[in-house]
């Protein structure tokens, strides 16, 4: 138990020659790392709505100026949806919250995914 007393390492009787066979040699490798997968925040369609909240929420929450915040809610009304920027994973996410709570807030149905880039 603790009344032991711990012996003391051994020492070897001679260091490693240097080029001898015992001898070990790490090599550097060069390390690939992939960009993070990046997502696209898509506004959905829907009848209900105003266009105008919709170049509101582009202009806030992804910092458009008006032209192209409109360009992007025509392009929502007449195809159905409209990426309005990409972002990584954790941005996307937030700023998919963001516009949800938003569009809750002011009553509209609003909806608004993030997908993968591919």
């Amino acid at each position: 138990m603790a009344s032991q007393i711990p012996k003391k390492p051994e020492t070897p009787a001679a260091p490693p020659a240097t080029g001898s066979d015992d001898s070990v040699v790490l090599e550097r490798r060069t390390q690939r790392v992939q960009p993070p997968q990046m997502y696209q925040v898509v506004l959905l369609n829907d009848d209900f709505t105003p266009m105008e909240f919709v170049v509101q929420v582009i202009q806030e929450y992804f910092s458009k100026d008006r032209e192209t915040a409109t360009q992007i809610m025509l392009k929502i009304h007449l195809e159905g949806k409209g990426v309005c920027g990409v972002y990584s994973r954790d941005v996307a996410s937030t700023k998919v919250d963001q516009v949800l709570q938003a569009a809750r807030s002011a009553g509209h149905p609003l909806q608004c995914v993030s997908e993968p880039v591919e």
